[in-house]
């Protein structure tokens, strides 16, 4: 008997039903076969293809023509037997991994007897050969979420001789300015170069915004307001100068209201085509300006990764600021791997762990998070405190038997106060008699919380030579789509990264 078109119907029952996806995506949650726990950045392969499990262990697979029914889904896991077979077995959306109980000594069986403090010598004593920096094409999905909040926001006014600058004036502006915001920010595009060598070129192919429109200053508004008033109680001839404790600085009137001395006509038709054209202008340079700002961001990951010289995260290059300890062997996937946590010895100001391949020392998974303020200052009244910073790092090996960033997630908080005295005095040199016209002085005490999430995932990496770099021309003509609520249908048939319960959850007030 002929069993293909039962197969084709498990596929089939499979692909629409059991994960819960279209056509085109294949989705599903990774859970602990005993504690029935979620397990995220669990590796998902199919082909030649590969994506990650988020932190909540649910993942989405892009499905394509070349897919079969015969072609099996490999998911490992850092101490999980490895679950692989046929996709049209799948009989859940729920998919379970088993524990693997791997016992310190086998490491003795296979290999020497290394401490910890050696194996961490064999890491930075291969690190030239393990991580290259050739000239390459990276398919990437990168999620940016900002996390604002205001926890002090207070100006009490001393003295105010414009009596609109009151007390009960500022206090209105003050409360125009949210509270607290969320600013998620996202794009797939290919990367090609090398950032260690400052060569970088980023082609755009999709972006996205999700924010409360809201929940954004209108500073324009404020801006007129402002306008209105100087217009009304300013001279001709005034200059502004602006004192906080011993600094100060000086500000003609002029440069406060700029638009007060634009005067076009709205039928003049030559202007308003020189308007129309401006805004075009402008909005290439936002295009540009937005997809340079990415690149940036991607530079910047790259140029700190922990098995780079010369950053922040230096509990890898810098060994002797951490004491280490040798945890426990097992295994990923094929690979046997010591897990190395490492503290700081002194007054460095990482924890975490290391997870290292046992053949040729290379790092395969870092887990960090600070253990004091990475960053602090503290003068006349401004203050910062970087009281955050932690992450999780994934290499993976290529075809050449190099390594390569697979996937990276880091978080950082930031505390920003101001504590100090403000004064603005008008002064004018025209008016005959007393230079000084009118001040307005007080104390502000503003305190201003920013988190920042970083998610990158590499989806393919090849190697380019340097004509082919050369000859590949940036595209800056895409502009991110702006979402005032998560549409699941925006990525269609691109591969992402899958996003958590709150990035699903996320509604503006404000729907446009």
């Amino acid at each position: 008997m002929n069993n293909k078109p039962t197969h084709l119907l498990l596929f089939t029952f499979f692909v629409f039903t059991i994960l819960n996806t279209s056509a085109q995506n294949l989705s599903a949650n990774v859970l602990d076969s005993i504690t029935q726990q979620p397990i995220p950045y669990a590796t998902v392969q199919l082909k030649e293809k590969g994506v990650i499990t988020n932190e909540e262990g649910n993942f989405n697979f892009i499905l394509n023509e070349t897919i079969q029914e015969s072609d099996s889904l490999i998911i490992s896991s850092m101490g999980y037997e490895t679950l692989a077979k046929p996709i049209s077995e799948f009989t859940s959306s729920r998919i379970l991994l088993v524990p693997k109980a791997i016992e310190l000594r086998e490491v003795i069986v296979s290999n020497k007897n290394y401490t910890a403090d050696e194996i961490i010598d064999f890491v930075v004593e291969n690190l030239d050969k393990n991580y290259k920096t050739d000239l390459t094409k990276k398919r990437l999905f990168h999620r940016s979420s900002n996390f604002d909040r205001w926890t002090k926001s207070d100006f009490k006014v001393k003295k105010s001789s414009i009596d609109i600058l009151n007390q009960q004036f500022l206090d209105s502006v003050i409360t125009t300015v949210p509270k607290d915001n969320s600013y998620y920010s996202e794009i797939v595009g290919d990367l090609y170069g090398n950032p260690h060598e400052d060569l970088l070129k980023l082609n755009l192919l999709k972006a996205s915004k999700l924010f409360d429109k809201s929940k954004e200053l209108d500073a324009e508004k404020l801006e007129e307001k402002f306008n209105e008033i100087l217009r009304e109680n300013v001279k001709e001839g005034s200059y502004f100068k602006i004192k906080s404790g011993l600094f100060g600085t000086k500000i003609d009137a002029e440069e406060v209201s700029e638009f007060l001395e634009e005067d076009i006509d709205s039928t003049d038709v030559a202007a308003a085509n020189e308007q129309l054209e401006k805004k075009k202008k402008d909005k290439e340079l936002q295009q540009k300006n937005y997809a340079n700002w990415k690149k940036s961001q991607l530079n910047n990951i790259f140029n700190n990764l922990p098995t780079q010289e010369d950053n922040d995260l230096n509990f890898i290059v810098k060994s002797r600021k951490y004491d280490y300890t040798l945890q426990e062997f097992t295994y990923l996937g094929n690979d046997a791997v010591y897990v190395i946590s490492f503290k700081p010895s002194g007054s460095a100001d990482f924890e975490g762990t290391l997870y290292i391949n046992a053949d040729d020392f290379a790092v395969l998974q870092i887990d960090y998070s600070n253990v004091k303020p990475v960053k602090k200052f503290s003068l006349l009244g401004i203050s910062t405190n970087t009281y955050l910073s932690k992450g999780k790092v994934i290499y993976q090996k290529d075809a050449f038997d190099h390594y390569g960033l697979r996937y990276y997630e880091s978080e950082v908080g930031e505390r920003i106060g101001v504590r100090r005295p403000l004064k603005i005095i008008e002064k004018n040199k025209i008016v005959k008699g007393k230079n000084k016209q009118n001040e307005l002085s007080g104390d502000m005490d503003f305190v201003f919380i920013n988190v920042v999430k970083n998610e990158l995932i590499i989806f393919e990496s090849d190697q380019i030579d340097q004509a082919t770099f050369d000859g590949f021309t940036e595209n800056n003509a895409v502009s991110p789509t702006y979402m005032p609520k998560y549409d699941p249908n925006f990525w269609e048939g691109y591969a992402i990264m899958e996003p958590n319960t709150a990035i699903k959850e996320f509604k503006s007030t404000t729907i446009d």
